[in-house]
């Protein structure tokens, strides 16, 4: 008999880790579909900045305001100027 429960406990080992497998090869796709999904909306959400960003700058434009530093785009030539400036001095 233990030659008998010997091969069911290897079965049984045998069963379990495909089981495991299986689990983990599910997980990891559901895994990188969310993965996936997540940089899809990333990169929407990405498009509508620009696009938002640039409807702002049309306006701007509109009204008259081209010289307006973007909230998104720091200007790095006031700061080079006062740099300048500073070292002149």
């Amino acid at each position: 008999m233990d030659g008998h429960s010997s091969e069911d406990s290897k079965q049984s080992t045998a069963d379990m880790t495909v089981f495991v497998q299986s689990l983990l090869q599910q997980m990891q796709s559901r895994f990188q579909t969310m993965s996936d999904s997540i940089i899809t909306k990333i990169d929407e959400m990405g498009n509508r900045v620009n696009e938002l960003e640039q409807s702002i700058n049309d306006l701007k434009a509109e009204m008259g305001v081209e010289g307006s530093p973007s909230p998104l785009a720091p200007s790095n030539q006031k700061s080079d100027e006062a740099k300048q400036e500073e070292g002149s001095a």
